[in-house]
Protein backbone atom coordinates (compact mmCIF):
# COMPACT_ATOMS: atom_id res chain seq x y z
CA UNK A 1 0.00 0.00 0.00
CA UNK A 2 1.11 3.22 -0.79
CA UNK A 3 -0.01 6.52 0.56
CA UNK A 4 0.88 10.20 -0.63
CA UNK A 5 -0.66 14.14 -0.04
CA UNK A 6 -1.97 16.23 -2.47
CA UNK A 7 -2.85 18.87 -0.53
CA UNK A 8 -3.29 20.66 2.99
CA UNK A 9 -5.70 23.07 4.47
CA UNK A 10 -3.79 26.16 5.32
CA UNK A 11 -6.23 27.03 7.48
CA UNK A 12 -6.90 23.92 9.66
CA UNK A 13 -4.72 20.26 9.60
CA UNK A 14 -7.34 18.99 6.88
CA UNK A 15 -5.36 17.20 3.80
CA UNK A 16 -6.30 15.64 0.62
CA UNK A 17 -4.39 12.31 0.13
CA UNK A 18 -4.60 8.96 -2.21
CA UNK A 19 -4.23 5.30 -1.15
CA UNK A 20 -3.14 2.91 -4.01
CA UNK A 21 -3.63 -0.84 -3.48
CA UNK A 22 -3.51 -3.39 -5.41
CA UNK A 23 -7.66 -3.03 -6.25
CA UNK A 24 -7.49 0.59 -6.89
CA UNK A 25 -7.11 3.99 -5.41
CA UNK A 26 -8.43 5.74 -2.50
CA UNK A 27 -9.14 9.38 -2.48
CA UNK A 28 -8.99 11.01 0.84
CA UNK A 29 -10.93 12.28 3.07
CA UNK A 30 -12.83 8.81 2.09
CA UNK A 31 -15.97 7.40 3.95
CA UNK A 32 -16.49 3.88 3.84
CA UNK A 33 -19.85 2.24 3.59
CA UNK A 34 -20.11 -0.84 6.07
CA UNK A 35 -20.54 -3.59 4.60
CA UNK A 36 -20.52 -6.07 7.93
CA UNK A 37 -21.46 -9.43 6.69
CA UNK A 38 -20.50 -8.98 2.94
CA UNK A 39 -23.26 -6.41 2.16
CA UNK A 40 -23.95 -2.63 2.56
CA UNK A 41 -27.89 -3.42 4.23
CA UNK A 42 -30.33 -2.65 1.14
CA UNK A 43 -27.89 -1.51 -1.46
CA UNK A 44 -26.89 -4.15 -4.23
CA UNK A 45 -23.18 -3.87 -5.15
CA UNK A 46 -24.63 -2.42 -8.75
CA UNK A 47 -26.06 0.42 -7.00
CA UNK A 48 -23.32 0.79 -4.69
CA UNK A 49 -20.89 0.79 -7.42
CA UNK A 50 -22.39 3.11 -10.15
CA UNK A 51 -24.05 5.16 -8.31
CA UNK A 52 -22.76 5.47 -4.46
CA UNK A 53 -19.19 4.72 -5.92
CA UNK A 54 -17.07 4.32 -3.07
CA UNK A 55 -13.27 3.74 -3.44
CA UNK A 56 -13.28 1.24 -0.53
CA UNK A 57 -16.01 -0.75 1.65
CA UNK A 58 -15.74 -2.37 5.20
CA UNK A 59 -16.20 -5.90 6.32
CA UNK A 60 -16.40 -7.34 10.20
CA UNK A 61 -13.79 -10.34 10.87
CA UNK A 62 -16.37 -10.96 13.99
CA UNK A 63 -19.50 -11.66 11.60
CA UNK A 64 -17.79 -12.94 8.53
CA UNK A 65 -15.92 -15.45 10.74
CA UNK A 66 -19.24 -16.52 12.15
CA UNK A 67 -21.13 -16.50 8.64
CA UNK A 68 -20.60 -17.78 6.16
CA UNK A 69 -17.42 -18.77 7.89
CA UNK A 70 -13.73 -18.68 6.84
CA UNK A 71 -13.74 -22.02 5.03
CA UNK A 72 -16.59 -21.04 2.76
CA UNK A 73 -14.61 -18.08 2.35
CA UNK A 74 -11.83 -19.74 1.31
CA UNK A 75 -13.23 -22.03 -1.29
CA UNK A 76 -14.61 -18.62 -2.95
CA UNK A 77 -11.30 -17.11 -3.15
CA UNK A 78 -12.11 -14.65 -1.02
CA UNK A 79 -14.75 -11.80 0.42
CA UNK A 80 -14.28 -9.92 -2.87
CA UNK A 81 -14.98 -13.11 -5.19
CA UNK A 82 -17.47 -14.10 -2.77
CA UNK A 83 -19.84 -10.57 -3.11
CA UNK A 84 -18.50 -9.66 -6.44
CA UNK A 85 -16.98 -6.47 -5.32
CA UNK A 86 -13.36 -5.92 -6.95
CA UNK A 87 -12.57 -2.33 -5.71
CA UNK A 88 -10.95 -2.32 -1.90
CA UNK A 89 -11.99 -3.78 1.59
CA UNK A 90 -11.06 -2.88 5.06
CA UNK A 91 -11.72 -5.53 7.70
CA UNK A 92 -12.10 -4.67 11.40
CA UNK A 93 -10.32 -7.28 13.26
CA UNK A 94 -14.10 -7.84 15.89
CA UNK A 95 -12.30 -6.21 18.44
CA UNK A 96 -14.83 -4.00 18.38
CA UNK A 97 -17.82 -6.48 18.50
CA UNK A 98 -16.49 -8.51 21.40
CA UNK A 99 -16.62 -5.34 23.58
CA UNK A 100 -20.20 -5.08 22.63
CA UNK A 101 -20.86 -9.13 23.76
CA UNK A 102 -20.50 -7.24 27.39
CA UNK A 103 -22.31 -10.18 28.46
CA UNK A 104 -20.67 -12.62 26.76
CA UNK A 105 -17.00 -12.77 26.67
CA UNK A 106 -14.25 -12.98 29.20
CA UNK A 107 -11.06 -11.07 28.19
CA UNK A 108 -8.00 -12.32 29.46
CA UNK A 109 -4.22 -11.79 27.92
CA UNK A 110 -4.15 -14.69 25.43
CA UNK A 111 -7.44 -13.51 23.75
CA UNK A 112 -11.05 -13.11 24.22
CA UNK A 113 -13.52 -16.39 24.46
CA UNK A 114 -16.76 -15.43 23.76
CA UNK A 115 -20.20 -16.85 22.73
CA UNK A 116 -21.69 -16.21 19.21
CA UNK A 117 -24.48 -14.20 19.20
CA UNK A 118 -25.98 -16.42 16.88
CA UNK A 119 -26.25 -19.99 18.59
CA UNK A 120 -24.56 -19.50 21.72
CA UNK A 121 -21.43 -21.43 20.60
CA UNK A 122 -18.27 -20.73 22.24
CA UNK A 123 -14.73 -19.17 20.38
CA UNK A 124 -11.66 -17.88 21.23
CA UNK A 125 -10.02 -14.86 19.18
CA UNK A 126 -6.59 -14.83 19.85
CA UNK A 127 -4.30 -11.68 18.10
CA UNK A 128 -2.45 -14.66 16.18
CA UNK A 129 -6.21 -16.07 15.08
CA UNK A 130 -7.46 -12.70 13.95
CA UNK A 131 -4.53 -12.33 11.65
CA UNK A 132 -4.95 -15.77 10.25
CA UNK A 133 -8.68 -15.26 9.71
CA UNK A 134 -8.30 -11.92 8.22
CA UNK A 135 -6.08 -13.30 5.85
CA UNK A 136 -8.38 -15.87 4.65
CA UNK A 137 -11.16 -13.00 4.42
CA UNK A 138 -8.93 -10.89 2.20
CA UNK A 139 -9.28 -7.66 3.07
CA UNK A 140 -6.77 -5.10 1.00
CA UNK A 141 -6.49 -3.54 4.65
CA UNK A 142 -6.75 -5.63 7.79
CA UNK A 143 -7.12 -3.92 11.20
CA UNK A 144 -5.07 -5.07 14.53
CA UNK A 145 -6.69 -6.95 17.45
CA UNK A 146 -7.42 -4.53 20.38
CA UNK A 147 -9.93 -4.17 23.50
CA UNK A 148 -12.04 -1.02 22.78
CA UNK A 149 -13.01 0.23 26.00
CA UNK A 150 -16.07 1.66 27.39
CA UNK A 151 -17.55 4.74 28.24
CA UNK A 152 -16.89 5.90 31.17
CA UNK A 153 -13.82 3.79 31.82
CA UNK A 154 -12.12 3.67 35.19
CA UNK A 155 -8.40 5.15 34.60
CA UNK A 156 -6.52 2.31 35.98
CA UNK A 157 -8.57 -0.04 33.76
CA UNK A 158 -8.13 1.78 30.48
CA UNK A 159 -4.49 2.17 31.32
CA UNK A 160 -3.95 -1.87 31.50
CA UNK A 161 -6.37 -2.38 28.58
CA UNK A 162 -3.83 -0.55 26.36
CA UNK A 163 -0.94 -1.91 27.37
CA UNK A 164 -2.60 -4.88 27.04
CA UNK A 165 -3.62 -3.28 23.13
CA UNK A 166 -0.02 -3.05 22.46
CA UNK A 167 0.93 -6.73 23.60
CA UNK A 168 -1.66 -7.95 21.30
CA UNK A 169 0.03 -5.76 18.73
CA UNK A 170 3.05 -7.02 18.53
CA UNK A 171 1.84 -10.69 18.68
CA UNK A 172 -0.26 -9.60 15.38
CA UNK A 173 2.97 -8.80 13.63
CA UNK A 174 4.57 -11.90 14.62
CA UNK A 175 2.07 -13.63 12.89
CA UNK A 176 1.60 -11.77 9.91
CA UNK A 177 5.47 -12.33 9.77
CA UNK A 178 4.64 -16.22 9.55
CA UNK A 179 1.69 -15.96 7.44
CA UNK A 180 2.02 -15.24 3.47
CA UNK A 181 -0.58 -13.57 1.54
CA UNK A 182 -3.92 -15.99 0.60
CA UNK A 183 -4.35 -14.82 -2.35
CA UNK A 184 -2.60 -12.83 -5.26
CA UNK A 185 -2.37 -9.50 -3.76
CA UNK A 186 -1.23 -7.85 -0.75
CA UNK A 187 -3.01 -6.73 2.56
CA UNK A 188 -2.04 -3.67 4.33
CA UNK A 189 -2.06 -3.70 8.39
CA UNK A 190 -3.19 -1.15 10.52
CA UNK A 191 -2.31 -0.94 14.51
CA UNK A 192 -5.28 0.83 16.68
CA UNK A 193 -4.68 3.83 19.11
CA UNK A 194 -6.57 3.01 22.24
CA UNK A 195 -6.32 5.39 25.62
CA UNK A 196 -10.23 5.82 26.54
CA UNK A 197 -11.04 9.85 26.99
CA UNK A 198 -7.47 9.86 28.78
CA UNK A 199 -4.79 12.15 26.94
CA UNK A 200 -1.91 11.03 28.71
CA UNK A 201 -2.81 7.20 27.50
CA UNK A 202 -3.72 8.55 23.68
CA UNK A 203 -0.75 10.34 23.88
CA UNK A 204 1.41 7.43 24.99
CA UNK A 205 -0.55 4.29 22.98
CA UNK A 206 -0.39 6.70 19.59
CA UNK A 207 3.60 6.84 20.26
CA UNK A 208 3.34 3.09 20.94
CA UNK A 209 1.30 2.12 17.71
CA UNK A 210 3.85 5.15 15.65
CA UNK A 211 6.67 3.21 16.51
CA UNK A 212 5.36 0.28 15.07
CA UNK A 213 6.11 1.30 11.56
CA UNK A 214 2.64 0.22 10.30
CA UNK A 215 2.06 2.00 6.51
CA UNK A 216 -1.46 3.48 8.42
CA UNK A 217 -2.87 3.76 11.62
CA UNK A 218 -6.50 3.96 13.78
CA UNK A 219 -7.94 5.21 16.31
CA UNK A 220 -10.36 2.99 18.38
CA UNK A 221 -12.11 3.59 21.36
CA UNK A 222 -13.80 6.68 20.64
CA UNK A 223 -17.84 7.17 19.47
CA UNK A 224 -18.83 4.84 22.34
CA UNK A 225 -20.77 7.35 23.97
CA UNK A 226 -19.08 10.24 24.71
CA UNK A 227 -19.51 14.03 24.30
CA UNK A 228 -18.23 14.86 20.84
CA UNK A 229 -16.08 17.74 22.54
CA UNK A 230 -14.05 14.48 24.52
CA UNK A 231 -14.05 12.89 20.98
CA UNK A 232 -12.71 15.72 19.28
CA UNK A 233 -10.16 16.56 22.31
CA UNK A 234 -8.72 12.61 22.06
CA UNK A 235 -8.56 12.88 18.35
CA UNK A 236 -6.22 16.22 18.09
CA UNK A 237 -3.94 14.73 20.70
CA UNK A 238 -3.64 11.36 18.69
CA UNK A 239 -3.00 13.29 15.06
CA UNK A 240 -0.32 15.71 16.81
CA UNK A 241 1.82 12.21 17.46
CA UNK A 242 0.69 9.79 14.22
CA UNK A 243 3.00 10.09 11.44
CA UNK A 244 1.72 12.97 8.95
CA UNK A 245 2.91 10.78 6.04
CA UNK A 246 0.40 7.77 6.47
CA UNK A 247 -3.33 7.22 6.72
CA UNK A 248 -5.32 7.68 9.20
CA UNK A 249 -8.50 6.52 10.21
CA UNK A 250 -10.84 7.29 12.98
CA UNK A 251 -13.30 3.89 13.74
CA UNK A 252 -16.67 4.08 13.75
CA UNK A 253 -17.06 7.56 13.00
CA UNK A 254 -19.86 9.21 12.82
CA UNK A 255 -22.43 11.99 12.15
CA UNK A 256 -21.58 14.14 9.23
CA UNK A 257 -20.92 16.93 11.39
CA UNK A 258 -18.37 14.87 13.27
CA UNK A 259 -16.23 13.43 10.02
CA UNK A 260 -16.21 17.41 9.15
CA UNK A 261 -14.98 18.36 12.48
CA UNK A 262 -12.38 15.73 12.34
CA UNK A 263 -11.34 15.98 8.85
CA UNK A 264 -9.88 19.27 10.00
CA UNK A 265 -7.63 17.52 12.93
CA UNK A 266 -5.95 15.58 10.26
CA UNK A 267 -8.00 11.98 9.72
CA UNK A 268 -8.22 10.72 5.90
CA UNK A 269 -10.92 7.61 7.02
CA UNK A 270 -13.77 7.48 8.66
CA UNK A 271 -16.75 4.39 8.84
CA UNK A 272 -19.95 3.89 10.68
CA UNK A 273 -23.05 2.31 10.68
CA UNK A 274 -25.35 5.37 11.13
CA UNK A 275 -26.10 6.33 7.35
CA UNK A 276 -27.56 2.99 7.15
CA UNK A 277 -28.99 2.17 10.07
CA UNK A 278 -30.60 5.53 10.31
CA UNK A 279 -32.13 5.05 6.91
CA UNK A 280 -33.66 2.24 7.79
CA UNK A 281 -35.61 3.86 10.28
CA UNK A 282 -36.36 7.01 8.45
CA UNK A 283 -33.96 9.33 9.40
CA UNK A 284 -32.25 11.16 6.30
CA UNK A 285 -29.15 13.54 6.13
CA UNK A 286 -29.37 16.49 3.85
CA UNK A 287 -27.23 19.25 3.22
CA UNK A 288 -29.64 21.50 4.78
CA UNK A 289 -30.17 19.54 7.75
CA UNK A 290 -31.65 16.30 9.15
CA UNK A 291 -35.15 15.13 7.89
CA UNK A 292 -37.23 12.51 10.01
CA UNK A 293 -39.21 11.39 6.86
CA UNK A 294 -42.04 9.94 8.80
CA UNK A 295 -43.00 12.89 10.00
CA UNK A 296 -46.92 14.34 8.63
CA UNK A 297 -45.03 17.33 7.20
CA UNK A 298 -43.72 15.70 4.54
CA UNK A 299 -47.28 13.85 3.23
CA UNK A 300 -47.90 16.62 0.78
CA UNK A 301 -44.28 17.58 0.29
CA UNK A 302 -43.52 16.93 -3.66
CA UNK A 303 -40.10 18.54 -3.49
CA UNK A 304 -36.91 16.05 -4.14
CA UNK A 305 -34.72 15.04 -1.03
CA UNK A 306 -32.01 16.92 -1.31
CA UNK A 307 -32.00 19.44 -3.72
CA UNK A 308 -27.97 19.16 -4.40
CA UNK A 309 -29.08 15.86 -5.91
CA UNK A 310 -26.13 13.31 -4.28
CA UNK A 311 -27.24 10.18 -6.33
CA UNK A 312 -30.52 9.30 -8.56
CA UNK A 313 -33.13 8.70 -6.10
CA UNK A 314 -32.33 12.37 -4.60
CA UNK A 315 -34.00 13.43 -7.78
CA UNK A 316 -36.13 10.34 -8.91
CA UNK A 317 -38.36 10.33 -5.80
CA UNK A 318 -40.16 13.36 -3.79
CA UNK A 319 -40.19 13.73 0.26
CA UNK A 320 -44.02 12.80 -0.01
CA UNK A 321 -43.35 9.34 -1.57
CA UNK A 322 -40.90 8.38 0.53
CA UNK A 323 -42.66 9.31 3.53
CA UNK A 324 -45.53 7.13 2.15
CA UNK A 325 -43.30 4.23 1.51
CA UNK A 326 -42.50 4.12 5.20
CA UNK A 327 -46.06 4.54 6.15
CA UNK A 328 -46.82 1.66 4.45
CA UNK A 329 -43.17 -0.30 5.53
CA UNK A 330 -42.76 -0.86 1.83
CA UNK A 331 -38.97 -2.47 1.60
CA UNK A 332 -38.52 0.49 -0.76
CA UNK A 333 -38.38 3.49 1.13
CA UNK A 334 -35.76 1.91 3.24
CA UNK A 335 -33.46 0.98 -0.14
CA UNK A 336 -34.33 4.80 -1.29
CA UNK A 337 -33.36 6.05 1.99
CA UNK A 338 -30.03 3.86 2.56
CA UNK A 339 -28.96 4.73 -1.27
CA UNK A 340 -29.45 8.55 -0.36
CA UNK A 341 -27.73 8.47 3.01
CA UNK A 342 -24.63 6.61 1.79
CA UNK A 343 -24.75 8.78 -1.18
CA UNK A 344 -24.60 11.92 1.16
CA UNK A 345 -21.53 10.89 3.17
CA UNK A 346 -19.71 10.35 0.02
CA UNK A 347 -20.51 14.04 -1.44
CA UNK A 348 -19.68 15.26 1.93
CA UNK A 349 -16.06 13.87 2.46
CA UNK A 350 -15.67 14.03 -1.79
CA UNK A 351 -16.86 18.11 -1.36
CA UNK A 352 -14.17 18.63 1.59
CA UNK A 353 -11.57 17.13 -0.25
CA UNK A 354 -12.23 19.07 -3.00
CA UNK A 355 -12.35 22.15 -0.50
CA UNK A 356 -9.05 21.35 1.05
CA UNK A 357 -7.35 20.78 -2.74
CA UNK A 358 -8.98 24.77 -3.22
CA UNK A 359 -7.76 26.24 0.10
CA UNK A 360 -11.27 26.78 1.24
CA UNK A 361 -12.06 23.83 3.44
CA UNK A 362 -12.22 26.24 7.10
CA UNK A 363 -15.37 28.38 5.80
CA UNK A 364 -17.13 25.58 4.05
CA UNK A 365 -16.95 23.39 7.06
CA UNK A 366 -17.58 25.68 9.20
CA UNK A 367 -20.94 26.97 6.80
CA UNK A 368 -21.98 23.20 6.24
CA UNK A 369 -21.77 22.29 9.82
CA UNK A 370 -24.51 25.22 10.57
CA UNK A 371 -26.44 24.05 7.93
CA UNK A 372 -26.21 20.05 8.73
CA UNK A 373 -26.86 20.66 12.44
CA UNK A 374 -30.64 21.46 11.55
CA UNK A 375 -33.86 19.54 12.13
CA UNK A 376 -35.91 20.11 9.43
Amino acid sequence: MQFSLTANDPQSKARAGTITTDHGTIETPIFMPVGTAGTVKGVHQRELKDDINPDIILGNTYHLYLRPQTEILQKAGGLHKFMNWDRNILTDSGGYQVYSLSGNRKIKEEGVKFQSHIDGSYHMFTPERVMQIQRVIGADIIMAFDECTPYPCDYNYAKRSMHMTHRWLDRCIAELDKLPFTYDYAQAFFPIVQGSTYKDLRKQSAEYIANAGAVGNAIGGLSVGEPAEEMYAMTEVVTEVLPWDKPRYLMGVGTPINILENIALGVDMFDCVMPTRNARNGMLFTSEGTINIKNAKWADDFSVIDPMGHTYVDTQYTKAYLKHLFSVNELLGKQIATIHNLGFYLWLVREARRQIIAGTFKSWKDKMVRQMDKRL
